[in-house]
């Protein structure tokens, strides 16, 4: 074990944090990496369970298909099984992450360069990575999706690679299926806005080179592994940043066979070469835009070496269909980004939240606007067309909606579109927009995609939402609750607040109504009888 000096956490400590916290469930029973790992733990996102009930799964005995044994635990989620534990591994408040991120980016770190490492314990290479338990087979890499996918696939990682002409190093989570003992394929996103490592590798063919250096880390520090699925501006060094959010120097150390400096406390490196003149079938894959990926064309890569830690731990993503681990790393960011940009940066004061709906459609596709009552429409739609704008790949159906809607209610967000907005007037269909990341096969590679803007606002004062008040439903919420009948999770909205279009008349009526006196009402409605007026007409108590 190295000790050189840090100020963050590693991996192990960020494990320890989190079972002292109770987000981190050991499983010691024996667990099959290839047909029952990741299906166990996704029943914490299909299966019912609230979010803040979700936890990482530290799994400590494990076999594959064939029943053979691994020396090495596997943990999945410990990055962001809900956003509690991914606000543990950024050691901050969701209040303040958007603030971390923007003062890291602006403000990077220099890593420290140290020439004894942890993830340098135990090196293999040359024959060593050959034959059947050796090299990458040593490693229990899970199946991610199970009846779908073609190998066990990295996915919890760093992908490491370096400008051929800057020498700016980029970190890019990218997955990788193992092949072989020493080789695998990477697919890197060769779309706009997609992957960093594809720019190098697009660099490395017009010079001509054969191969790019590459590492593949597995279980950095939660600092450094957060910045790789970020998407950060180009020729940003990430590790800087990753140092800019804990406010120190993150250790690096030169990798053993690549010219590439590595995080030194990582639980595993994978050093080789990617071809750049041949590519290789990898897939079927489950991707995390929900659908599966079919076999297609991409980077092989040879290993010409493995390190680790003597007791490393094998780190893996939960990702495919959201919600998932890989979502909420992006959720607990994205949001608080996209919230500073239309209110700080445009200058749109009436945003009050932005949400990125996060089941099934993988964040970047549906954005939810939430503005304050009286928001003038111009504003409205600078906010629609500011968010469907800021990032390539986010933002093909925006929706702006009013503080009464809850926006991680699908029903209520269908409820405002359908009361609220006329497809006429409300409704914006942009052309010539990148298809971005979803399940496009090779025929729609070139087709141009569209952003859809709505303005499911009110655009006048509506009536109260037609539920018991607040507090009759607190009583019957009691009663219940003494009969023994099934667990309550209320479903929002649960209740009617009360606002909107109510006057202080009607509401008197209601409370002598509730209070038995319906009667009382019916003396003051005779005295406003009328005539010659047509049934249905509209009266308000308030006007003569």
């Amino acid at each position: 074990m190295s000790n050189n000096p840090r100020k963050y956490p590693d991996l192990h400590d960020h494990l320890a944090a989190l079972k002292k916290a109770g987000l981190l469930l050991t499983v010691d029973r024996q667990i099959d990496k290839d047909a029952e790992m990741h299906p166990l733990v996704r029943w914490q996102y299909v299966g019912g369970i609230e979010q803040d009930e979700r936890k990482a799964f530290l799994f400590t005995n494990v076999v594959d298909g064939k029943g053979r044994k691994y020396k090495f635990p596997v943990v999945v989620g410990a990055l962001a099984a809900n956003p509690a534990v991914y606000l543990m591994g950024m050691q901050s408040s969701a209040e303040d992450v958007e603030k971390r991120w923007g003062d890291a980016t602006a403000n990077p770190i220099p890593p420290r360069v140290v020439t004894n490492a942890a993830c340098q314990e135990v090196i293999i290479e040359g024959d060593a990575l050959k034959g059947e338990g050796n090299g990458l087979d040593s490693i229990p890499i899970p199946i991610s999706t199970p009846g779908f996918d073609s190998a066990p696939t990295l996915t919890a990682t760093n992908v490491i690679t370096k400008d051929p002409d800057s020498g700016i190093q980029n970190h890019g989570t990218y997955r990788a299926a193992l092949k072989s003992n020493d080789r695998l394929v990477i697919r890197m996103a060769t779309r706009t806005g997609g992957a960093g490592g594809y720019r190098h590798y697009v660099k490395h063919q017009q010079r001509g080179d054969k191969e790019m250096p590459c590492a593949i880390v597995l279980g950095c520090p939660p600092s450094v592994a957060y910045v790789a699925p970020m998407k950060l501006p180009i020729d940003v060094d990430e590790i800087g940043v990753a140092g800019g959010l804990v406010g120190a120097p993150i250790n690096v150390v030169k990798a053993r066979t690549v010219d590439l400096m590595v995080p030194a406390e990582a639980e595993i490196v994978i050093e080789g070469y990617c071809d750049t003149e041949y590519l290789e079938p990898e897939g079927p894959f489950g991707e995390s835009h929900g659908h599966v990926a079919l076999e297609e064309f991409n980077i092989p890569m040879r290993v010409t070496a493995i390190t680790h830690r003597k007791d490393a731990v094998v780190a893996s993503y939960l990702s495919q269909v959201t919600p998932s681990e890989s979502s909420a790393i992006k959720l607990v960011s994205y949001e608080p980004m996209f919230l500073n940009h239309l209110r700080k940066t445009l200058g749109i004061r009436g945003v009050k939240r932005v949400k990125l709906h996060e089941r099934l459609t993988a964040l970047r596709r549906i954005i939810i606007i939430v503005v304050e009552k009286n928001t003038p429409r111009t504003e409205i739609w600078r906010a629609l067309q500011g968010a469907s704008a800021f990032r390539a790949d986010c933002g093909k159906i925006c929706i702006a909606v009013d503080e009464d809607i809850d926006p991680e209610n699908s029903d209520a967000l269908f409820w405002a579109m359908a009361f609220r907005m006329n497809p006429v007037d409300d409704l914006q269909v942009i052309n010539y927009r990148s298809p971005g990341h979803g399940p496009e096969r090779e025929h729609a590679t070139e087709q141009q995609d569209a952003t859809l803007l709505m303005d499911a606002t009110k655009k006048e004062e509506l009536p109260p939402l037609a539920l018991p008040k607040k507090e009759y439903m607190e009583r019957a919420g009691k009663i219940w609750d003494e009969l023994g009948l099934p667990k309550r999770r209320a479903q929002s909205p649960w209740f009617g607040p009360g606002d909107g279009d109510w006057l202080p008349q009607w509401d008197a009526a209601a409370k002598r109504a509730v209070a038995g006196d319906y009667q009382e009402n019916g003396k003051i409605s005779a005295t406003q009888k009328r005539k010659g007026i047509k049934p249905e007409s509209g009266f308000r108590p308030d006007e003569k």
